[in-house]
């Protein structure tokens, strides 16, 4: 049978306009073009589907009963051809994504390493930014979608959460510290704190949190970036206020979390899309495995209840 698409839409434009001079507008073609389409579908069908007549045209009752059919079909096959499309196109190209200094140094690298072997041939360009820049840049449209906290959500970006962080106390692992199994904010009265500047979405987090229980911690030391201040754990110079997420989830040569209590304070992190804005394809799929990845269980470390 040598039915074609063309003929299968011209039938159904005829039919929804229910005359050959309107579905030829619609079609951009001419009468006699409409007709010999018709013809021919018909004739491969072996029946009529249409009563013409000079001002009008009438489906038979077999082309009542096919015209659903016919819509079926068009309808299946743009469908399987976008697919298609959408999955060579995931299949190739370049995925901007921003992303918080905490995600893009611990948690994006094991994710970004599934993405490629599914997608060897998609470029990613990943932008390390504060989280007001990650919201900046998903609201201009310079990255696809981002990686942050809430808190720092444009008016035009919308913010999906994924995981709850709790802040720790990261200390040396000889540090006398280190040997408790939690941490209470009043045990840190007289030591080296170090913590990040009044710039950053952390400390903001943080301040909020505790004025309520009458917590002002005195900062020895302020960093601009989370690396910055495990760095200055590591040195030996205090102990620092971080995101869980912030530490790697291996055990550290050097490092350890413990958690902090009275009170506990956690910081949501999650993807920040446009509104109304559609990620490509090949985006779609890195979405899919951050929201796997984000989502998995926090080390054991930061899930243990108060000693």
């Amino acid at each position: 049978m040598a039915i074609d698409l063309d003929q299968l839409r011209t039938f159904v434009a005829v039919a929804e306009a229910g005359g050959l001079t309107p579905a030829a507008e619609t079609l951009h073609l001419s009468l006699p073009a409409i007709s010999r389409r018709l013809s021919a579908l018909e004739e491969e069908l072996g029946v009529a589907l249409l009563l013409r007549s000079t001002r009008r045209v009438a489906l038979t009752q077999t082309g009542r009963e096919f015209l659903p059919r016919a819509r079926r079909l068009l309808d299946e096959l743009e469908e399987s051809l976008l697919g298609i499309r959408e999955t060579a196109a995931q299949r190739r190209g370049l995925v901007t994504l921003a992303c918080i200094p905490t995600a893009a140094y611990y948690f994006l690298p094991a994710t970004l390493a599934a993405f490629a072997r599914r997608f060897p041939a998609v470029r990613v360009r990943a932008m390390d930014l504060s989280a007001e820049g990650v919201a900046d840049a998903v609201a201009t449209g310079a990255a696809e979608f981002g990686i942050g906290m809430e808190g720092a959500a444009h008016a035009q970006v919308e913010f999906r959460p994924l995981r709850r962080d709790p802040f720790v106390l990261a200390c040396r692992h000889d540090h006398p510290l280190a040997r408790r199994r939690v941490v209470r904010w009043a045990e840190l009265d007289g030591q080296r704190l170090v913590g990040v500047s009044r710039r950053s979405g952390n400390r903001l987090i943080l301040d909020r949190a505790l004025a309520p229980h009458g917590i002002r911690p005195a900062w020895h030391y302020e960093a601009e970036h989370l690396s910055t201040s495990l760095g200055l754990v590591e040195a030996g110079l205090g102990v620092a206020v971080v995101p869980r997420l912030a530490l790697p989830r291996d055990p550290h040569p050097v490092l350890v979390a413990r958690p902090l209590r009275d009170p506990q304070v956690d910081r949501a992190t999650g993807l920040l899309l446009k509104r109304g804005a559609e990620p490509g394809p090949a985006a779609r799929a890195l979405i899919e495995l951050l929201e796997r990845g984000m989502r998995a269980a926090l080390p054991a470390d930061a899930r243990r209840g108060a000693a």
